[in-house]
């Protein structure tokens, strides 16, 4: 479930961001390309997986309608929906395999997580990474199909360390031989790898170490000339 963590701190629309490009309709979603969506910090991040040689789409998940602090979360959840996250996530990596784009990695951040872990479940993506999730369930975890990594916050209501380590024990005791990696990063709290002070170093380092973790985690799942990586 949703809690205020999951809203503090909400980034400062910058459509100037990034290095990528803006089109109109990839998958039939406005997207952001990289060889939330108007979050610098998250174009920054889409950029760093480019540079290491990955095709990288950021949806627009939610239309241009993106949470805003002191409007009622749950409303805003029911017209944002998962569900509908996931559905609107099939025609984006359709899109990748008309380009030649052979495999799809896909990492996921808060609400983006459960997009993330629907695609897995459904054999869309062939490597997984959710980042502070949200909506999480143990039985969503034995469902995956693909090597999945797990990060999480110390300081974190939405998903605790215990939740996360949880999931790690659910991945241990599968018979599936899915790989995985489960790691809880100190000091900080939910939202940490994308809703970050520049001019904090601290914040800083531990946000460019989940990216680090995330990166790593692809090049070694994702081994095909032609990959692409998907940030809902």
């Amino acid at each position: 479930m949703a809690n205020p963590q999951c809203c503090a701190n909400p980034p400062t629309p910058n459509h100037d961001a990034g290095e990528g490009k803006v089109v109109e309709s990839f998958g039939g979603l406005r997207s952001y390309l990289a060889k939330r969506f108007e979050a610098p910090n998250l174009r920054n991040i889409a950029d760093k997986v480019a540079s290491s040689g990955y095709f990288v789409v950021v949806p627009d998940f939610f239309h241009g309608n993106a949470y805003v602090p002191g409007d009622d979360v749950h409303v805003w959840i029911k017209e944002h929906t998962t569900d509908k996250g996931f559905e609107e996530a099939k025609p984006v990596i359709d899109v990748l395999k008309e380009q030649g784009v052979s495999v799809v990695g896909a990492a996921g951040y808060c609400w983006g997580a459960k997009v993330v872990a629907e695609l897995a479940k459904a054999n869309e993506i062939q490597a997984a990474v959710m980042l502070h999730p949200s909506f999480i369930t143990d039985d969503d975890i034995k469902e995956v199909k693909c090597p999945i990594a797990i990060l999480g916050a110390e300081t974190d209501v939405t998903a605790p360390p215990e939740q996360v380590k949880q999931f790690e024990q659910v991945l241990s005791s599968s018979n599936t031989g899915i790989g995985y990696f489960v790691k809880i990063f100190p000091g900080v709290s939910h939202g940490w790898t994308v809703r970050y002070d520049n001019n904090d170093a601290a914040a800083v380092k531990s946000a460019e170490e989940a990216l680090a973790d995330m990166t790593d985690w692809f090049n070694k799942n994702l081994s095909e000339p032609e990959v692409a990586a998907l940030l809902p």
